[in-house]
């Protein structure tokens, strides 16, 4: 029955496209709400202290969730960084704008244990079997900020942008807090990871800009630089969780990670202050969420599998929690998944503002399950990943195509989740794997030979979404 089941849902997704409410959404305040989204970098799911973490202080994330609404199943748009954040920004999955890892190139792995061809660093054209883009948006995209400023949205963006020289249409912008700080220029991108202050910069004009525009609505997207490495944290807060590591039997912390989570903590809590102070926390949307999985060897994901690079839970599974005073109801959850290409539809369906003409939207609004609606919960998500990275430590999980075991941490693949299943297709092996997240959070257990029907079905939808977007898949062999 459950196998039935599945099959009729697929069927209905397989044959219709996703469509945008256009209805306007009411609230107690007559004016646009307020968008806070705040981004931690490479913090995992199992970093906050609502998720069961306990060396880390997490107070203020905590209050937030406990005030609003908690998704324990947010997967951003990526593994990684920068194609995380062109998602983010554009509400469309890799195929569509071409970033897939930092730096865009096949990294990290001697190039003879490449199964495929892919453009690779170091390698000469004849590995440029197809089109990636180095870290980069082409500016044609609409961005979140762009499509706000249509329904009167004034926009910051604060901190770490990593997705090309055209800041896409926001009003105020800064890599490090000093207003009109930009970086990103001419392929260089300054990154302040090793900078003490950078998150009370950035939070500092924060609140300015709030206090600047308190009277109309705004977009505050606040990118932190924390807790990517190399990590550093003021002296007196390493000592303080030194001596608190000192007190306990567990010793696999790190004091100076703890620091630099306390600092992104710390910075959510002044925000939520200054809209109390501002009057504005019942018309404002405040979320908070990492770009992608914590690094297994700066931090525990477990009960997560691995962490960023891969696309086994610990690498795309981050904290997610809302608040929206009137809309979100206090101490929620939901398991219900969500991906980065949903933050669009769903800013849209709340600002009332129409969705970009020029360029798919491949999300869904999750709107109504901020306001305890029924939504299909099989909706599947998405993520392409055509090319090779090794490094990440402990992250190294997958084998080569000669043998070697845990070697790369990623090989070209395309993943689909839907509802409770996921599926992992492998091109590199000619093989996949299945796991049922619920009952398999660890995915300890690969279900493709058990549950063949699913894994077929779930095959065929795969594979007409890699045709439907164009998906580059690597063909030509590396002899």
């Amino acid at each position: 029955m459950k196998n039935l089941i599945l099959f009729l849902v697929l069927l209905v997704f397989i044959g219709c496209s996703n469509s945008q409410k256009k209805d306007s959404l009411t609230t107690e305040n007559d004016s646009k709400p307020n968008i806070v989204l705040i981004l931690a970098d490479d913090l995992g799911w199992a970093d906050v202290g609502y998720n069961g973490a306990e060396f880390y202080e997490t107070p203020n994330i905590d209050k937030l969730a406990a005030d609003g609404m908690i998704f324990n199943r947010f997967y951003p748009g990526a593994a990684n960084c920068a194609p995380s954040r062109a998602t983010l920004l554009t509400g469309t999955y890799g195929p569509r704008h071409n970033v897939y890892i930092p730096q865009g190139l096949a990294r990290g792995g001697e190039v003879s244990k490449m199964r495929f061809k892919v453009p690779t660093q170091g390698q000469d054209s004849t590995f440029n079997t197809f089109q990636v883009s180095i870290n980069t948006v082409a500016p044609e995209f609409e961005s979140l900020a762009e499509m706000l400023k249509k329904s009167g949205y004034t926009s910051a963006r604060l901190g770490k942008w990593h997705i090309g020289e055209d800041n896409q249409g926001f009003d105020v912008v800064s890599a490090n807090g000093e207003i009109g700080h930009v970086t990103n220029l001419n392929g260089n991108e300054k990154r302040y990871y090793d900078d003490i202050h950078v998150a009370e910069k950035m939070t500092d004009a924060a609140l300015n800009f709030m206090e600047d525009n308190k009277a109309n609505p705004f977009f505050l997207y606040l990118a932190h630089w924390e807790v990517h490495t190399p990590i550093v944290a003021r002296q007196e807060r390493i000592d303080y969780y030194t001596e608190k590591l000192d007190k306990l039997d567990e010793k696999n912390y790190s004091p100076v990670y703890a620091a630099e989570v306390e600092q992104v903590d710390l910075s959510v809590g002044r925000v939520l202050e200054k809209l109390k102070e501002l009057n504005l926390e019942k018309n404002t949307l405040v979320i908070f969420t990492s770009d992608n999985g914590g690094v297994s060897n700066q931090t525990s994901n477990l009960p997560l599998r691995a962490g960023k690079g891969t696309f086994y839970e610990g690498g795309i599974r981050t904290p997610f929690c809302i608040r929206w005073p009137g809309v979100t109801k206090p101490g929620s959850q939901t398991d219900i998944p969500i991906n980065g290409v949903d933050f669009m539809p769903t800013f849209a369906e709340i600002s009332s503002t129409e969705l970009p003409q020029n360029q798919p939207v491949d999300g869904t609004s999750f709107l109504p399950i901020l306001k305890n609606e029924a939504i299909d919960s099989l909706r599947p998500i998405f993520f392409h990943f055509p090319l090779y990275i090794g490094s990440g430590g402990t992250d190294k999980v997958l084998p080569s195509f000669d043998g070697t075991p845990n070697y790369w941490r990623g090989v070209p693949s395309t993943t689909m989740i839907s509802g409770d299943w996921k599926l992992i297709y492998y091109y590199e092996y000619d093989s996949f794997e299945l796991y049922n997240i619920k009952n398999d959070i660890s995915e300890k257990y690969d279900l493709s030979k058990k549950e063949p029907e699913i894994a077929d079905l779930l095959l065929q939808h795969l594979n007409k979404w890699v045709k439907d977007v164009d998906a580059p898949v690597p063909r030509i062999l590396n002899n």
